[in-house]
């Protein structure tokens, strides 16, 4: 029976240089960022199973909070999504599938989630 393990970090809020509009460009914007992370599932994960036999989440996390501090200026949240897809899974072969979530806090107007969901699958 094939398996599979998701691991995720949601809603980390990081500010990020991205926007197309003058009011958005030169200083970053508030984004709330998720991401989750496909592989394979091992057969049993017993109580000495090592981290080896996962990926770290803290990987995920540190992923995001690079995008706040690569000084690139992102036109659109798509871009930011799609780079930190492209980093993951460049860091890790068992890694299949990542879907990152980006939320634009600044033109919230009523709490409502503004933003795009994006996922990428290894070929």
């Amino acid at each position: 029976m094939a398996s599979e393990l998701s691991l995720w970090v949601r809603d980390v809020e990081v500010p990020v240089l991205t926007g197309i509009y003058s009011e958005e460009t030169g200083r970053p914007q508030p984004l709330r960022i998720s991401i989750e992370a496909v592989l394979d599932a091992q057969a049993v994960y017993g109580p000495e199973t090592p981290l080896s036999a996962s990926h770290n989440y803290l990987d995920l996390k540190r992923e995001i909070i690079a995008i706040s501090t690569d000084g690139v200026h992102y036109k659109l949240v798509e871009s930011v999504a799609d780079t930190i897809i492209r980093r993951v899974l460049a860091s890790d072969r068992r890694v299949s599938k990542v879907t990152v979530a980006v939320h634009k806090l600044a033109i919230s107007e009523a709490g409502e989630a503004i933003g795009i969901t994006l996922t990428r699958t290894r070929a």
